[in-house]
């Protein structure tokens, strides 16, 4: 038996994306009306969104999947301050050349693959908070919106109360963004008819300021609708890992390396991923998920490979597969294996292993590297190395012209010559 009335929010409700709205009645009756149109926000303050973002894309996805509209909102404004919720400190101030350079290459890259964009109703149309911000006077904005925000409700907002608690530096340009957010609601739903904003549960604060603010100043009928936040069973925020954030341009993060991510993840997480981030039909997301033992990682591999077919295409999906059997089924090498290369001279006079380790981008620091040797988890073409001062060789190179570098079971990378 169905929870609403909209398609949308009872495929939000069976796979998990809801936490919290501000009108679920009303938000389901306006689905209900026609064609509506839905945003999320994206700051530019990388060359590429990441897996943390990905929840909201297929936030959007699902909605038009639906019939209706999504706009992803490109933060060439907000970006100029940076996000302060639960941050301890004042992010870098980026200047608007690297935020313009960031949101072309998210424009080209990140979305694509996910939302339909052009010019039918439910296509994809992508908006820049830039065009209107920074073209605000001062005073003006201040009569015009200052008026309808109080900092005791600011002050209220667990974002607000965390950084406050730790006695973190709050400057006034950071405490301007939930307003400035709030006003991108009100602006979305001028200039595009926009009703609801989608994010993470950590951005309801900054999300429902829009909603009060637009109700406020111009009697607009606004909606919210988060998303819970997803974490590992040790609690950690997923989306992380040695070597930093797992991205979803190709040229940050290769598809191999996308793929090995999901294959990776924890057993108790197999559910919720296969809901949140395949489209697969939810009567085989339920028969994968019951699966245990070693049966599980037939689910992982599936759900690996359709996690890499919707970042970055059915090929790049099938070399990362392919390349994934020959390392760890056939105990060969494949392609897609990551890979760097080095003079051949500077090989025969001996390069060390633990430079090349974070080379490689299997460890951040020589003291990680230290640590893999000493617990016997950083290997050479397949043998563990004992000695961390080990230097080496076009010696070492296989019959193949590579020596494989390996961090335990599951990570693996080529040094090959040039």
């Amino acid at each position: 038996m169905t929870k609403y009335k909209s398609d949308f929010l009872n495929i939000l409700e069976e796979r998990g994306f809801i936490h919290q709205c501000s009108n679920f009645e009303a938000l389901d009756a306006k689905l209900m009306e026609r064609t509506q149109r839905a945003y999320i926000g994206f700051d530019a303050t990388a060359e590429s969104l990441h897996i943390g973002n990905l929840t909201g894309i297929m936030m959007l996805k699902w909605f038009q999947e639906c019939g209706h509209k999504p706009v992803t909102l490109m933060g060439g404004g907000t970006s100029k301050i940076g996000d302060p919720s639960f941050k301890d400190e004042q992010r870098k101030l980026l200047t608007d050349e690297i935020i313009n350079n960031n949101i072309d290459k998210i424009q080209s890259t990140c979305f694509k693959q996910f939302l339909n964009y052009g010019e039918d109703e439910t296509d994809a149309v992508m908006v820049n908070n830039n065009d209107w911000l920074s073209g605000l006077g001062y005073l003006e904005f201040l009569r015009d919106y200052g008026r309808h925000f109080t900092v005791n409700r600011m002050l209220s907002f667990d974002s607000v109360k965390t950084r406050l608690e730790r006695e973190s530096p709050l400057s006034l340009l950071e405490f301007n963004y939930m307003v400035m957010q709030g006003y991108d609601f009100v602006e979305l739903n001028r200039r595009h008819e926009v009703i609801l904003q989608m994010g993470g549960s950590d951005q309801w604060g900054n999300m429902i300021n829009g909603v009060d603010l637009g109700h406020k100043a111009h009697q607009m009928k606004l909606f919210v609708l988060t998303a819970p936040l997803l974490t590992t069973p040790d609690g950690k925020k997923m989306g992380k890992t040695l070597n930093g954030a797992v991205w979803l341009n190709a040229d940050m993060l290769s598809p191999y390396d996308y793929y090995q991510y999901w294959r990776n993840c924890d057993d108790a997480m197999v559910e919720t991923l296969l809901k949140r981030f395949t489209m697969m039909p939810m009567d085989e997301v339920r028969r994968l998920s019951a699966l245990e033992g070693k049966e599980i990682n037939d689910a992982k591999k599936i759900l690996a490979f359709e996690a890499t077919k919707m970042c970055h295409g059915e090929d790049a999906a099938k070399d990362a597969e392919t390349t994934a059997q020959k390392v760890f089924e056939q105990g060969s090498v494949g392609d897609d294996l990551p890979s760097i290369d080095v003079p051949r001279a500077e090989l025969e006079n001996g390069l060390a292993f633990v430079d090349l380790f974070i080379q490689c981008g299997l460890a951040s620091s020589k003291g990680e590297v230290k640590r893999l040797i000493k617990g016997g988890g950083a290997k050479c073409n397949g043998q563990s190395v004992a000695d961390d001062e080990l230097s080496l060789h076009t010696s070492d190179l296989t019959d193949e012209g590579y020596i494989k570098l390996s961090s335990g079971k599951k990570r693996h990378a080529l040094v090959k010559v040039q």
